[in-house]
C-alpha cells in the first residue's frame, strides 16, 4: 500500500486527540463535556474510576484500524485485551455512529455527550471494563487472559474475518495468556479466518513494571519468532513518527495475512504460515499529565490507573487535570453542538464494516440452527431392565459424530486430549484433530481440516469455545470432571456476560455454552485424589438462574435427550456430567423423554409405596442413581412390608424453590415427589452441602439427608469409591432404616446384616483388588422376600 500523505496523517491525529479527550473525559466530567467553560468542581463526578494508562495506546491502534478498513473493505473485530479500558472503546465507537445506534437516548450532540460522559463508571451507568453493553465487543474485560483465546475462536470457520488482538503486556503475564500463542498451530489459513495479534508494551500494572515490558526488542522477537510469528516492531512517544510506522506495520500485516490466505486458497494448506504480531511500544498513560506533585506519572505505572483523581477537592490538581483535558484542544475537534467534525467523521468507515457495528460482535445475527439427528436413532434397549449395560458417552459420540458430519462449518467439539478416552472417538469417523504445524505418518486422525480442537489446555479449550459461540456458531466442550474446575472463574465470567447479555434488547440469542463432563469422582480405577472433584457444579450452582442449568442423566438414553435439548437451546452454560464407563440402563427412549421433560420424577418400578411411602430415597447421578436402586432394592428384600419410593433427579436445578431458580419445581410437584414430611435419604453426585442448599425453603428441609462426595477415596474400585464416602447402598439403606419409627423395633438385625457387608468387602477388596461378586455383577430386578427377612 501507498505511503500515508501527511494531510491524511494529520486528520488520524486529530481523530486519535479527540478518542483520548473522550476516553479521559469519561472518567471526570458529568457536565461541561466540551469544556466551553472553565473547569469547575461541580463539573466533576464525586467517584473518580478507570483506568488511563492503555487508552491512548488502544485509541491509536482503533483510529489506524479504521483507516485500514476504509482502504480494503475488509471485516475487522476489535478485542481489548487491557481490563478497565472500555474509555477507549467507547470513545471509539461512540465516535464512529455506533453507540448512538444502540442507545439512541445518547445521540451525537451535547446533551448527549454530556450523558455519555456522566454513565461511565457511574451508578446505573456503565463499567470501566468492556461489557456485553458495548458495542462491538465479545470479550469481556473483567478478568485478564483470554483476549488472544477469544480472538481465534472468533476466527474459526470465518475465512472473511481478522480479529485483532490487543494484548497488554500485563495481561501477557498470566498462565492463559501465555498458552494462547500456540493458537497459531491450529488455524487453517484456507477455511479460518486470521487473527492479528498486537502486544502493546507500555510497562505499566496498578503498581508496578511488567515482565515483556522491561524485556529488549530483540529478546521479543526471539521469544515470538520461536513461536513461529513474524514480529514487526512500532515503538515511540512521537506521533510524528508513531503514526506513520504504525500504519505501515498494519498494512505489512494485512498483506500478509491476504498472501497466506491466498496461498492456500489456491494451492491447499502446505503447514502453518509465520502469521504477523506487531509489538506497539508506547508510554503508560501517553498524552496524560507528565508528573503530579513533582512524580513523574506519563510512562510509569503510576499513570495506569486514573490520575488526578482528587480534583474536586485540590484546586492544583483541578488546575492540572484542565490543562490536561484542554491538550487535546476539543475547541478544535467538535463543533459547538457536540458533534464531531464533519471531515474528521468521514474517517470513520460506514455501515457494519464499523467495528463497534460487526454482527460478528452481536453473533446472534449470524446464527444458522444446527441441523441435528433424531436422538431418537440413537436410544439402548433397555430389556430387561436394570440388567443392559451401556456406556453413556460412546453412544452419545455417535450422536455427536452425526451432527458434526450435518453441520461441517459452524459446530466444533473441544476437548483438552481426552476425546477418545471420553469414549467420544467416533467422531473421527468423520473429522480429524485440528494440527495445521507438523504431522507425522503416525499420527492418529490429525489433519489441518480437523474440527476437534484438543490441546492440554482447558483454557485454550474454553477460550476457544466462546469465541465460537460469541460470533454466531455452536460448540461443546468434552473434559474429565476433575479438570473442569480449572474453568470455574472462565465459566463464572462467561455467565455473568450471558446474563448481562440477555438483558440488551439489540443483542442477538447465540448458543449455549455446554460442557459434558465425564471421567466423573466415582470412577477412579486408575486416577487417584486428585482426580475427585465435583465442584464445578458448586461454582455454575452459584450464577443467576436465568443462565445455569445443571443435569445428571442418570443412563444413555436420559443423556442422549439431555444433550439434544443442550445443543438446541440459546444463552444459557449448560453442565452435563456423565459417566463413560459401562453401567446398567433404567429408561426406555419414552420413559427418557418424558423424565427429561419433568426433570424428576418417581420410578414406581423401583419402589413399592404405594403412593404412602414410609421413606423416599432420592438421588441425582449416575452412580447414585445406581446405589439407590440397589438400596430400594436391598430394602424391599429384607423388610418387604417397609413402603420405599425412588425419586430420581435429572435436571438439578427443579430442587430449587421457583423464586430462585427458573426450573424450580412447583411446590405441589415437589411435594408430590418428595411428600411433606417423610425423611428422604438422597445420594447425590456432587458435595452433599448443594442439596441442603438447594432444598432450602422446601417443607421441612431437615428431613433431607444427603450422602455425597466427602473427600474420601483414591485409586480404588467403583463400589470402595462409595463406601468412603459413605454412599454406598448398605449405607443408603441403613440411613433408611434409621428414619422409620414404625420399624425401629425389627430393623436392627437387617442393619447388622447390611455393616456386616460393608466389613466384608473392606476385607475383600484390599485381598482381591476388586469388588465382591455380588456387587460386581448385581443387576436389578422385582424384589423378592430374602430368607428370615423381617415381614
Amino acid at each position: 500500500m501507498n505511503p500515508l500523505s501527511a494531510e491524511r496523517l494529520e486528520k488520524l491525529n486529530a481523530y486519535w486527540r479527540a478518542t483520548n479527550y473522550l476516553a479521559a473525559a469519561q472518567f471526570y466530567l458529568k457536565e461541561n463535556p466540551l469544556l466551553q467553560a472553565p473547569l469547575r468542581p461541580e463539573h466533576l463526578k464525586p467517584r473518580i474510576r478507570g483506568h488511563w494508562g492503555s487508552a491512548p495506546g488502544l485509541n491509536l491502534i482503533y483510529v489506524h484500524l479504521n483507516r485500514l478498513i476504509q482502504d480494503t473493505n475488509a471485516r475487522f473485530l476489535f478485542l481489548a485485551g487491557p481490563g478497565h479500558c472500555a474509555s477507549a472503546i467507547l470513545a471509539n465507537v461512540y465516535l464512529e455512529g455506533t453507540y448512538s445506534e444502540f442507545f439512541p437516548e445518547i445521540p451525537q450532540n451535547l446533551e448527549g455527550l454530556t450523558r455519555f460522559c456522566r454513565q461511565f463508571s457511574s451508578p446505573g451507568g456503565v463499567p470501566s471494563h468492556v461489557s456485553a453493553m458495548t458495542p462491538g465487543s465479545i470479550h469481556e474485560g473483567g478478568e485478564l487472559g483470554y483476549s488472544l483465546l477469544h480472538s481465534f475462536g472468533a476466527v474459526f470457520d470465518h475465512p472473511e474475518l481478522i480479529a485483532v488482538a490487543v494484548v497488554s503486556d500485563g495481561e501477557a503475564e498470566t498462565g492463559p495468556l501465555s498458552g494462547s500463542w500456540q493458537s497459531i498451530n491450529f488455524l487453517n489459513p484456507k477455511r479460518d479466518g486470521a487473527v492479528l495479534p498486537i502486544l502493546h508494551l507500555n510497562d505499566g500494572k496498578l503498581s508496578g513494571p511488567t515482565v515483556f515490558g522491561r524485556m529488549e526488542d530483540e529478546e521479543l522477537r526471539m521469544l515470538f519468532s520461536g513461536f513461529g510469528y513474524q514480529v514487526l516492531t512500532v515503538a515511540g512517544s512521537d506521533p510524528a513518527k508513531v503514526h506513520p510506522e504504525l500504519a505501515q506495520a498494519l498494512d505489512q500485516a494485512y498483506e500478509q495475512i491476504r498472501a497466506f490466505q491466498r496461498e492456500a486458497q489456491e494451492n491447499g494448506v502446505k503447514g502453518r504460515p509465520r502469521w504477523p504480531l506487531i509489538l506497539l511500544r508506547t508510554p503508560d498513560g501517553w498524552t496524560g499529565p507528565k508528573e503530579v506533585d513533582g512524580v513523574a506519572l506519563e510512562g510509569t505505572y503510576r499513570a495506569h490507573r486514573s490520575p488526578l483523581m482528587d480534583a474536586r477537592e485540590n484546586p492544583e490538581h483541578l488546575r492540572l487535570l484542565e490543562s490536561w483535558l484542554r491538550s487535546y484542544k476539543p475547541e478544535e475537534l467538535f463543533e459547538e453542538n457536540g458533534c464531531l467534525r464533519a471531515d474528521l467523521e468521514a474517517l470513520a468507515p460506514k455501515g457494519d464494516l464499523r467495528m463497534g457495528a460487526s454482527p460478528y460482535a452481536n453473533g446472534g445475527k449470524l446464527l444458522v440452527e444446527l441441523d441435528l439427528p433424531d436422538f431418537a436413532n440413537y436410544a439402548v434397549s433397555i430389556k430387561p431392565r436394570g440388567t443392559v449395560n451401556s456406556e453413556a458417552t460412546r453412544v452419545a459420540g455417535n450422536l455427536v459424530r452425526d451432527v458434526m458430519r450435518r453441520n461441517p462449518n459452524n459446530f466444533r467439539v473441544f476437548c483438552p486430549d481426552e476425546t477418545d478416552s471420553n469414549r467420544l472417538g467416533a467422531v473421527f469417523e468423520v473429522t480429524d484433530r485440528c494440527l495445521v504445524s507438523k504431522i507425522l505418518p503416525g499420527d492418529d486422525h490429525v489433519s489441518p481440516d480437523g474440527r476437534v480442537m484438543e490441546i492440554l489446555s482447558e483454557h485454550a479449550c474454553e477460550g476457544w469455545l466462546e469465541g465460537y459461540l460469541w460470533t454466531g456458531r455452536h460448540g461443546l466442550l468434552v473434559s474429565y470432571e476433575a479438570f473442569a474446575t480449572v474453568l470455574d472463574s472462565m465459566a463464572s465470567q462467561h455467565a455473568k456476560w450471558l446474563k448481562l447479555y440477555k438483558e440488551i434488547p439489540w443483542r442477538h440469542p447465540v448458543s449455549s455454552l455446554n460442557y459434558l463432563l465425564t471421567s466423573h469422582v466415582w470412577r477412579q480405577e486408575y486416577d487417584g485424589y486428585t482426580h475427585q472433584g465435583p465442584g464445578f457444579i458448586d461454582t455454575l450452582i452459584n450464577k443467576k438462574g436465568g443462565v445455569v442449568r445443571i443435569y445428571l442423566p442418570p443412563d444413555t438414553n436420559t443423556l442422549l435427550s439431555t444433550l439434544d435439548h443442550c445443543l438446541r437451546s440459546r444463552h444459557y452454560v449448560n453442565l452435563i456430567i456423565a459417566e463413560k464407563q459401562p453401567a446398567l440402563q433404567w429408561l426406555s427412549l419414552e420413559e427418557a423423554r418424558e423424565h427429561c421433560g419433568r426433570g424428576a420424577s418417581v420410578w414406581a418400578w423401583a419402589g413399592n409405596d404405594g403412593g404412602e411411602p414410609d421413606v423416599v430415597l432420592g438421588c441425582a447421578g449416575d452412580v447414585p442413581t445406581l446405589e439407590a436402586i440397589a438400596a430400594a432394592w436391598l430394602l424391599q428384600t429384607h423388610i418387604p412390608d417397609l413402603r420405599v419410593r425412588v425419586v430420581n433427579v435429572v435436571d438439578l436445578m427443579v430442587m430449587s424453590p421457583p423464586a430462585y431458580h427458573p426450573h424450580g419445581m412447583d411446590p405441589q410437584d415437589f411435594v408430590n415427589l418428595f411428600t411433606e414430611d417423610k425423611e428422604v435419604i438422597f445420594a447425590f453426585h456432587g458435595y452433599p452441602r448443594m442439596v441442603h442448599d438447594l432444598v432450602h425453603g422446601r417443607p421441612n428441609p431437615a428431613r433431607f439427608h444427603v450422602r455425597g462426595y466427602r473427600e474420601e477415596g483414591t485409586t480404588t474400585t467403583s463400589f470402595d469409591m462409595v463406601v468412603l464416602n459413605g454412599m454406598s447402598r448398605y449405607h443408603l439403606a441403613i440411613e433408611a432404616l434409621r428414619r422409620v419409627p414404625r420399624l425401629a423395633s425389627r430393623v436392627q438385625p437387617v442393619i447388622d446384616l447390611f455393616e456386616q457387608k460393608l466389613a466384608e468387602h473392606s476385607i475383600y477388596v484390599k485381598s482381591h483388588l476388586d469388588d465382591l461378586p455380588e456387587i460386581q455383577n448385581w443387576t436389578w430386578s422385582a424384589p423378592h422376600p430374602a430368607a428370615g427377612s423381617q415381614a
